[in-house]
């Protein structure tokens, strides 16, 4: 299966995860800091209607502002539009290969890590094929893209508890390999389900960022 076969499926699995949330869960904060659920939703659909010319052209009619850039294409996805109509537009770019400029697995961690800053935050995770997790776990423990995955987890050990990846050397930071992507992309919320000395660390070093 190739990234986008992954991402496919994972975009098809949370559109079916977003279709079931109460109307209550769209207004609740996400784990994205001063992102509510819905905000969440509008900037997945957003980044999977962009493409690079898109994507620069904005970006300078932004002013090179990444942030004011990001929260404004929120801003025209979720304008009139209800839940039912936000969980439409995503399902219509479930098999879309677009996106803005960086590798396929980037956005494969994308579709994961926001699923999981809406589920995580109104309740629990989700389930993920283990392929896809570990493609993830790979790419972001090698990557300082964006989100500074690399630096935040050097000197800590990692150690999936539910499959077998373990990465880097050092105080230890244990739990689902789900927990420790998102503790890699600095959500805090994440370091609540892990365990071990090294945890402490990645606390120290987590910052809020929508990433």
């Amino acid at each position: 299966m190739d990234t986008w076969q992954m991402i496919r499926a994972e975009r098809q699995s949370l559109v079916e995860g977003l279709a079931a949330l109460s109307a209550a869960a769209w207004d609740q904060p996400s784990l994205c800091a001063g992102w509510t659920v819905r905000d969440v939703v509008g900037h997945v659909i957003a980044t999977a209607s962009m493409t690079p010319p898109r994507f620069f052209a904005k970006l300078i009619g932004s002013g090179f502002r990444f942030d004011a850039m990001v929260n404004k294409e929120i801003a025209a996805v979720i304008a009139g539009r209800g839940d039912a109509d936000l969980v439409e537009l995503l399902r219509a770019r479930v098999d879309a290969r677009t996106a803005p400029p960086g590798p396929a697995l980037s956005w494969l961690g994308e579709t994961i890590v926001h699923g999981e800053d809406v589920f995580r935050a109104v309740g629990g995770y989700r389930e993920h094929p283990v392929p896809h997790l570990v493609a993830v776990a790979d790419f972001y423990q090698g990557s300082n893209l964006l989100i500074g995955a690399k630096s935040r987890i050097a000197g800590v050990c990692l150690t999936a508890t539910d499959t077998p990846w373990r990465h880097g050397s050092g105080p230890e930071a244990a739990g689902p390999l789900v927990a420790l992507i998102m503790a890699m992309t600095g959500r805090t919320a994440a370091l609540d389900d892990l365990a071990g000395d090294g945890v402490a660390v990645l606390r120290e070093r987590a910052a809020g960022r929508r990433g």
